[in-house]
C-alpha cells in the first residue's frame, strides 16, 4: 500500500485535498499531518475519520526530530506539502513565523525525504503547493506564467518564493523527485473566516462592516477549492517531475465587484432588501505592500493535463454561500474557538 502524507491536511485546502485523496485512492494509505493552529479543524474531516485508510498525525514540521523521526517510521511513498502559514496581514505583523513555518518546516520535510529517497527515488514524489503571490504584482494587462520572474513583495511571499527555491534546490542537487504548483486565491467550503470571502459572509449574517481595503480596485483571481484538490490530483499523479504547475480560475475579479456580488447573493439567501448587506462596506486603510493584481495563466495545466475548473466563479459563490449558511454550527465553532477542542474529544 502506498503511503502519503499530507501535510496542512486539516486546514482548508488541505482536508479538500485529504478527502478526495480517502476517498478516491483506497489502495493508499493517507497520513494527515497538521499542527492544528488557528486555521487547522478537524471538524472539516468528520465524515472520513473512521476510513481505514486514514490516520491523523497531530505534529509541527517546524520540528526537525519529530519529523525525521516521523519519516524513518512510515517510509512515506509521497508528500503533498500544504501546511504553511498564508494570511499576508498576519505575515506583516510577525514575519518570522512565516521563515519557520514555510521555510524552515518545508527543508526539515525535504531533508527527511532526500535521506529515505535518496539511493530509491522510483515512485516516489514531493510535491510542494505554493501561490501566484510569489510572482509579484501585475499592471492592467498580462498574466503569471510558470516562466513569470519571481519577485514577492510581502513578507508571506517572500517565504513562499523561498521554500520554492528550497524544493528546486533539493531536486537539482539532489535528485529529489518533486513538482511545484502556485494557484491563485482560493474560496469554497470550510475557510477559516479571515480570508476575503468567508469573513465577508460570516460579517453579512451578523451586520458587522465589511472591511475594503484602500479604493477597493485591487484584482486577484478566484479557484474554487475543490476545483483545485481534483488539479492537485492531476499533477501528483501525471504532472512531470522537475515541473511547475500554475493553477488559475480563468476568472479575474476587482475586490470591490465581488463584495458587491457577494452582498447581492447574501441578500437574496438572507431575505433582506436589494442593496441592504452593500451597506455594510467601509473603506479602510491599505495594507503595506499591497499587490494591485494577480492573473494566473493556467493553459500548461489544461492542455498537459486536461485540468479546467467545473464551476464559473458565479456557482461556485453560490455553492459557497450555501454551504456556510447550511453549516451555521461549524462557523460559530470557528468564531468562538470550540472547533479547537475537537482533537481532544476524538483524539486522547
Amino acid at each position: 500500500m502506498k503511503k502519503i502524507v499530507i501535510t496542512g491536511g486539516a486546514g482548508f485546502i488541505g482536508s479538500h485535498v485529504v478527502r478526495l485523496f480517502v476517498t478516491k485512492y483506497p489502495e493508499y494509505h493517507i497520513y494527515n499531518l497538521d499542527a492544528l493552529t488557528y486555521a487547522g479543524n478537524l471538524e472539516n474531516l468528520v465524515d472520513i475519520e473512521n476510513k481505514p485508510n486514514y490516520t491523523f498525525i497531530k505534529g509541527d514540521i517546524t520540528d526537525e526530530t519529530f519529523i525525521a523521526d516521523l519519516f524513518d517510521k512510515h517510509q512515506f511513498d509521497g508528500v503533498i506539502h500544504l501546511a504553511a502559514e498564508s494570511h499576508v496581514d498576519r505575515s506583516i505583523e510577525d514575519p518570522l513565523a512565516f521563515v519557520k513555518t514555510n521555510v524552515f518546516g518545508t527543508v526539515h520535510l525535504l531533508n527527511a525525504a532526500k535521506k529515505q529517497w535518496l539511493n530509491n527515488p522510483e515512485g516516489k514524489r514531493f510535491y510542494h503547493i505554493s501561490t501566484d503571490e510569489v510572482y509579484g504584482s501585475l499592471g492592467a494587462e498580462g498574466l503569471f506564467t510558470e516562466t513569470t520572474a519571481y519577485d514577492p513583495n510581502s513578507p508571506y511571499s517572500a517565504s513562499k518564493a523561498s521554500s520554492d527555491h528550497f524544493v528546486r534546490a533539493y531536486g537539482e542537487t539532489y535528485d529529489l523527485p518533486f513538482v511545484i504548483t502556485n494557484c491563485s486565491n482560493n474560496y469554497g467550503p470550510n475557510h477559516f473566516p479571515e480570508k476575503l470571502i468567508p469573513l465577508f459572509i460570516n460579517n453579512i449574517i451578523n451586520n458587522k462592516p465589511l472591511p475594503v481595503y484602500g479604493d477597493g480596485n485591487y484584482t486577484r483571481d478566484w479557484l474554487f477549492v475543490v476545483d483545485h484538490a481534483r488539479a492537485i490530483d492531476l499533477v501528483f499523479h501525471h504532472g512531470k517531475n522537475h515541473d511547475t504547475y500554475n493553477i488559475g480560475g480563468f476568472n479575474e475579479w476587482k475586490n470591490i465587484d465581488l463584495v458587491r456580488l457577494l452582498c447581492s447573493i447574501m441578500d437574496g439567501k438572507l431575505g433582506r432588501a436589494a442593496g441592504k448587506s452593500a451597506e455594510l462596506i467601509t473603506y479602510v486603510k491599505d495594507r503595506p505592500g499591497h499587490d494591485l493584481r494577480y492573473a494566473i495563466d493556467a493553459s500548461k495545466i489544461n492542455k498537459e493535463l486536461g485540468w479546467k475548473p467545473s464551476v464559473t466563479f458565479e456557482q461556485g459563490l453560490e455553492i459557497t454561500v450555501n454551504w456556510y449558511l447550511n453549516n451555521s454550527e461549524w462557523l460559530q465553532h470557528v468564531t468562538s474557538g470550540a472547533y479547537a477542542s475537537y482533537y481532544e474529544k476524538q483524539y486522547l
